[in-house]
């Protein structure tokens, strides 16, 4: 088997690799009913390590001009532009915040496996759904905790 072919498969194992954190990541947005899911979360994850794998292939083929770091902030200027479209603000409402992060998040684990760093990137899926989890129910105990101080407190303004 030559250098070649052996990058070459490994490069495969990286692309599903990086598809399958993705859509860890997605699942817990799908169940959370939020806009992006496990197929956009993958997609993500999965194109951002392909343009890494791309980058490192032609760079040696072309003359220096595919510079791989070049093409990382190309991909994390796009992610910025996607996850842009993600964030709405309706009544003085912000929603979305949330998912554009995580497929931001996303991005950077599919090119952390691009750049074969997968125990980095397996490490950032976890935290990540740590984070869209466990946060999540910290934080609703923390607001309606808050909310019942609040309400006590005008509660207390009426009588």
């Amino acid at each position: 088997m030559s250098l070649a072919s052996a990058e070459m498969i490994s490069s495969i194992w990286q692309i599903l690799i990086a598809l399958f954190l993705g859509v860890a990541i997605g699942v817990e947005r799908s169940v959370a009913h939020k806009t992006a899911g496990m197929r956009t979360y993958g997609l993500l994850s999965m194109g951002s390590c392909l343009f890494i794998l791309i980058s490192k292939f032609i760079l040696p083929a072309g003359g220096g001009y595919a510079d791989p770091e070049r093409i990382a902030a190309g991909v994390i200027m796009g992610v910025g532009f996607l996850c842009g479209g993600v964030i709405m603000v309706k009544d003085q409402h912000l929603s979305g915040l949330t998912t554009a992060a995580g497929l931001w998040v996303a991005a950077g684990v599919g090119m952390a496996v691009g750049f074969n760093l997968i125990p980095l990137a397996i490490y950032t899926t976890f935290v990540t759904l740590f984070a869209f989890t466990v946060l999540w129910i910290l934080e609703q105990y923390v607001v309606g905790k808050i909310e019942n101080v609040h309400m006590l407190e005008k509660s207390q303004i009426d009588e």
